[in-house]
């Protein structure tokens, strides 16, 4: 079978044009959108897969986020306890009599990849996938997502990120729990999250997920960890001092996930 990336992208810009997009939400999830396409395009272009795993990689982006546009036309919100965005955007690609993904992607032989990746892409732990090509891409889209929001935590404000200023995320303190997390390389729980420090160090510490070594290379190449921890100014010694240990763990880090420990 095969896939039509500029075809899905054509319906992508169809179904768009259901929504407001004038709306700064809808822009923002346009860009990020596009962004994940990009990302995946490089990533999957690094790893020299073939041209349709190329192509699948780049329509499972396209549509990753699609979930979100009707979760802000519902409730003009991005917060998690408003919808599962992931799920609700896998259940309105693929049920019903006649599934929106036949707009995008004319068989059916790829569905359940598409489906499981769209799904799974926002979960906080990647679980239960058993086929090899599944796995892959359900790995590589949230890398891809990973990546292109390293790109949003440089360029959009604070204040829309977080609901404080840049001033103000930077006057509190480390939660025990965000920091414990962080140094057992792991992922912040949102419930761990109390202060504008916590959800900046979980911003950084979702990079521990990140699956492949050509991700850390892009990150690398780009020195986001380093920017990104950068961006506020940390009031607290403390704080300012293990935001540096932070840095210096995840960099370390880093350079052993792009060396030979961790390929093949």
């Amino acid at each position: 079978m095969t896939i039509d990336f500029a075809r899905a992208r054509e319906a992508f810009e169809e179904y768009l044009n259901e929504y407001d997009r004038n709306d700064e939400k809808i822009k923002l999830k346009i860009v990020h959108t596009y962004g994940v396409v990009g990302c995946a395009k490089e990533i999957a272009r690094r790893m020299t897969l073939s041209r349709e795993d190329c192509e699948l990689a780049a329509i499972i982006a396209l549509l990753h986020d699609i979930g979100r546009f009707e979760q802000i036309r519902l409730f003009d919100s991005f917060q998690p306890d408003t919808m599962d965005h992931a799920a609700f955007g896998a259940k309105i690609l693929f049920e019903g009599t006649h599934p929106m993904i036949r707009r995008f992607v004319e068989g059916d032989s790829l569905d359940a990849i598409i489906h499981t990746a769209i799904a799974k892409h926002s979960d906080f732990k990647l679980e239960g996938i058993t086929d090899p090509r599944t796995l892959l891409h359900a790995k590589l889209i949230r890398d891809a997502d990973k990546l292109d929001n390293c790109r949003v935590k440089l360029v959009e404000p604070v204040e829309a990120m977080l609901g404080m200023t840049e001033e103000e995320a930077g006057e509190g303190k480390l939660s025990p729990r965000v920091w414990e997390s962080c140094m057992k390389k792991e992922s912040v729980l949102s419930a761990d999250r109390q202060t504008g420090v916590d959800y900046w160090a979980s911003y950084v510490a979702q990079y521990y997920d990140v699956n492949f070594p050509e991700t850390w290379e892009i990150i690398k190449e780009k020195n986001y960890i380093r920017r990104i921890v950068e961006r506020l100014r940390y009031k607290d010694p403390e704080t300012r001092r293990k935001m540096e240990q932070l840095t210096a763990e995840m960099e370390a880090y880093m350079e052993w996930k792009i060396g030979g420990m961790c390929r093949g």
